[in-house]
């Protein structure tokens, strides 16, 4: 499918979850500028083109052709085969690439010296436009180019702007999965003391988004909600401390490291 001449589009290439839930925030956002997504894989295409009215390109070559932004949207094993597919491009285009762990050097070093190259990582949270993103930009990313790259971003949730040497730990950090797991354990431990599965989850929910939209909101240092909610001596606190004595901080941190030792490996395959 060909978009018409003169039209700057978004191009995605990969239909996975991430472009998916992108597309689903810049939908409801009413982000005007043209969207097109390339997938090896017609079902992916068939799907986002129903559920989102974006433009579908099966031809990896079309799809790039087209491109006024290109958004490499695969997993970081696939960064590599799909940038030797497209080879060489000999004009000016802005490049971004949601791949954990792949860095700028490595970037850089395909599609040819008029690519100019951003990292940049969202939050499937995107899709209801409460999503947080990271992004860093290669030296040669110019100045226009950067204030696109973000504003598209700042159409799905919050942007923030930081030095490629963090990208990792905010990589492991960041990630809406810490919630869910945590929302999980939780409620899972609730329904071993009696809860019904529907009251645990309610009730650990409320433990979790309640408490930390109010210190988002509300502005009250994290220390001072700490002991507001957990009275010396109380139940709150007693649950607190046997965590804290159980390893908590230890378990987060070998968690948050084990995330580090695999974006490493992701640097390796680009």
């Amino acid at each position: 499918m060909k978009i018409g001449t003169g039209v700057t589009v978004t191009v995605f290439l990969g239909g996975g979850r991430i472009t998916a839930a992108l597309v689903a925030g810049l939908r409801l956002a009413k982000y005007d500028r043209p969207i097109l997504v390339h997938d090896r894989h017609p079902g992916k295409l068939r799907q986002l083109e129903k559920q989102y009215g974006v433009a579908v390109e099966p031809n990896l070559r079309r799809a790039v052709e087209q491109a006024g932004l290109l958004i490499i949207a695969v997993r970081p094993d696939s960064v590599s085969g799909l940038l030797k597919e497209i080879g060489k491009i000999n004009r000016l285009l802005s490049a971004v690439s949601l791949a954990a762990g792949v860095p700028l050097a490595k970037l850089r070093a395909r599609l040819g010296p008029s690519v100019q190259w951003a990292r940049v990582m969202p939050s499937p949270a995107c899709r209801t436009g409460r999503g947080l993103t990271a992004l860093t930009f290669d030296r040669t990313f110019s100045r226009t180019a950067r204030r696109e790259v973000k504003d598209l971003f700042e159409k799905v949730g919050t942007v923030l702007e930081i030095p490629e040497s963090k990208f990792d730990a905010f990589t492991v950090t960041y990630s809406s999965s810490h919630g869910y797991h945590a929302l999980a354990m939780l409620a899972a431990s609730a329904q071993r003391l009696g809860l019904s599965r529907k009251i645990a989850l309610i009730a650990a929910a409320h433990a979790l988004a309640d408490g930390i939209l109010s210190w988002r909101e509300g502005g009250i240092p994290l220390d001072r909600l700490l002991r507001e909610a957990a009275t010396p001596g109380g139940i709150a606190a007693t649950a607190m401390n046997a965590m804290d004595s159980s390893g908590y901080e230890r378990i987060i941190q070998q968690g948050l490291q084990a995330g580090m030792a695999r974006a490493r490996k992701n640097a390796k395959w680009a």
